[in-house]
């Protein structure tokens, strides 16, 4: 007869009554003690888990964001690179995600929806927070997270720093040599297409040898924002699917207003000069 396999003649490791364990490093009590239904439907725990772990993700998009930018303020570019291929990953998990909360039907979700009250994905202050490092920025989504200081502080402080995009195109004015008007760097507004910078772009991909740091870093950009774009389109197919054209909970218009997100463009630049190549 065979016996069971006992992990302790390998050497493993099997008491932690006096050593920190796999649950105290992650906090797994705290982190698990956290999915407080609200009714007694099925799906509401796919719905809460599902959000959950997309903030989780978020706050590491956030933690590669702040770090690549500062990075590329020291003309440190490799190590940037890595972060934002990392940013893009994590957003084609995020993408991954949806499958799996697609699973909930119409039908599904009409059972605990009420209990959502007025929350939303809208109201996600590090939802908020990417946009802005990135350098879609509007101070009137703002007023949402008033309720929470500490949220509306962090907004606040990001709108008074260059976006990730700001810190690209100083490297880009610098390595070129083109100026760009004062109105590129506008911190309160969202990034606009304006034709020096592209013209400073179509430099670079007209002639990558000379400017291979920044032909690697416009297509570490682009890929981003591609796997941003997607994320964004899943979003409004899943919502589509599930509640039709109702209403979000938070009082927007759903599926209308995600629509209308995706034509919003991060680094517009590096989109238009394609066609002039």
């Amino acid at each position: 007869m065979t016996q069971a396999y006992d992990p302790s003649q390998d050497g493993a490791k099997m008491s932690y009554a006096k050593d920190m364990s796999y649950g105290d490093y992650l906090h797994m009590d705290q982190l698990l003690a956290t999915h407080e239904l609200h009714s007694d439907a099925h799906d509401e725990l796919l719905f809460i888990i599902q959000h959950q772990t997309s903030e989780l993700w978020m706050r590491l998009v956030l933690h590669e964001i702040a770090a690549a930018r500062e990075l590329l303020k020291g003309d440190d570019f490799r190590p940037a690179f890595k972060m934002l291929t990392r940013v893009a990953r994590i957003f084609d998990q995020l993408n991954s995600a949806w499958d799996v909360l697609r699973t909930m039907t119409p039908s599904d979700y009409t059972t605990f929806r009420e209990a959502l009250g007025n929350s939303s994905g809208f109201q996600s202050h590090q939802y908020r927070l990417i946009e802005f490092s990135l350098g879609n920025r509007n101070p009137a989504m703002m007023k949402v997270h008033e309720h929470r200081p500490e949220s509306h502080q962090m907004l606040s402080d990001e709108l008074a720093r260059k976006s990730l995009y700001h810190v690209a195109l100083d490297a880009l004015s610098a390595k070129t040599g083109v100026a760009f008007d004062s109105q590129v760097y506008r911190l309160d507004a969202p990034h606009s297409s304006d034709p020096e910078v592209q013209r400073a772009w179509t430099m670079v991909y007209e002639d990558p040898k000379t400017y291979w740091d920044l032909y690697e870093l416009a297509e570490k950009l682009v890929d981003l924002e591609d796997y941003f774009r997607r994320w964004r389109f899943n979003h409004v197919t899943t919502v589509e699917r599930v509640i039709g054209f109702k209403r979000g909970t938070g009082g927007t218009s759903g599926v209308q207003y995600l629509r209308r997100m995706l034509e919003v463009e991060l680094f517009p630049e590096l989109w238009h000069l394609r066609g002039d190549l």
